[in-house]
């Protein structure tokens, strides 16, 4: 039985994202110290190891961070998922957008069940004083396959009736 085109993609790219992000995680935590940042492109690329517990950009819900979190993206997956199942056979556009997505959320929800500490960062960009969010290989995937997605289904064409005058 041959796979359909979107699975031929889906499938790899979900599985190299979450690797990916996987690996870099567990060479951070390895190699670099907590919030002792290491240059890597002088002070604009630099590594620097941080746990968030909240969610991107710091968002927090206090002690129900971890769970409501996790719940979330638990649900996100799922939903994704679906989208995914029910893509045209030749939707590889559309199969590679949310591998992006679901690897990424599945990368930091295995961090938000492994430890209490939060989701690992590491990526620091910045100039002088100003200091993007610290991230990860799984915040790369969600958003890029965001835009991805969302720039896909812009394309697609509109199947709803028009208004009856």
């Amino acid at each position: 039985m041959l796979l359909p085109p979107k699975a031929r993609v889906f499938w790899p790219v979900l599985i190299t994202w979450l690797l990916a992000d996987c690996t870099t995680k567990d060479l951070a935590e390895d190699h670099l110290l907590p919030h002792v940042p290491e240059p890597v492109w002088g002070e604009t690329v630099r590594w620097t190891l941080a746990y968030n517990p909240g969610a991107a950009t710091g968002i927090s819900l206090g002690e129900y961070s971890r769970v409501a979190f996790s719940f979330a993206a638990v649900i996100a997956v799922f939903v994704l998922f679906r989208l995914y199942r029910k893509s045209a056979p030749n939707a590889w556009v559309t199969a590679t957008a949310l591998a992006l997505v679901i690897g990424g959320a599945l990368g930091n929800l295995l961090d938000r069940i492994r430890s209490a500490r939060g989701v690992v960062d590491f990526i620091d960009l910045g100039v002088g004083g100003w200091r993007f969010w610290t991230f990860n290989v799984a915040d790369v995937g969600v958003f890029c396959g965001a835009v991805l997605l969302a720039w896909q289904l812009s394309r697609e064409p509109d199947d709803t009736p028009a208004p009856v005058p």
